[in-house]
């Protein structure tokens, strides 16, 4: 003999048992709070795939004075240079500023004696690219001066002949 329909199983026609509520309720909740914290992830995530951008984010370059950009990393244009391109700024989370400029060779280690004071000297051999003729990688802990906004400096110079120096210039947040 089978259980009649809403009993507690026993075969002696027992009691009915009250049919229990389902808890989907709470379910739902934890879904539903579940998306609302993922939907703007995935709403980043869509426009960053989908964009055209090579910034999606934001943060692409930015033209900017050269005084400012050699500023932000402790220094001035020296006298006699002549800027080469633009100056920028790029920045989202840290903030990156570059210049390039054309100077008289023989006044480059004037220039970068004078304006970093405490920095060491510069590396003749080993900086990275064989066009470099003199580098100089400073940070917050060795050569950049105090009040400076800049973490960190890089100056790289090219001589182009025997009068004339190309320097490119960087200073950045880290």
């Amino acid at each position: 003999m089978r259980p009649a329909r809403g009993t507690a199983g026993n075969t002696g026609g027992g009691e009915e048992m009250p049919r229990g509520r389902t808890g989907w309720w709470p379910t739902a909740v934890l879904v539903a709070l579940a998306a609302l914290v993922l939907l703007p992830v995935l709403i980043v995530l869509v426009s960053f795939v989908a964009s055209d951008s090579e910034y999606p984010l934001g943060g692409g370059p930015e033209q900017r004075p050269c005084a400012e950009a050699l500023g932000f990393g402790g220094a001035a244009l020296p006298d006699g240079a002549e800027p080469v391109g633009a100056c920028t700024m790029q920045g989202w989370q840290d903030v990156h500023y570059s210049a390039a400029f054309r100077m008289p060779r023989a006044g480059v280690a004037e220039w970068l004696a004078h304006t970093y004071p405490d920095a060491p000297a510069p590396e003749t051999e080993f900086c990275g690219d064989a066009a470099v003729d003199l580098c100089l990688d400073l940070d917050y802990a060795q050569g950049l001066p105090d009040g400076v906004d800049a973490h960190a400096v890089q100056v790289s110079v090219e001589y182009e002949d025997t009068g004339t120096a190309l320097v490119r210039f960087a200073a950045f947040t880290l």
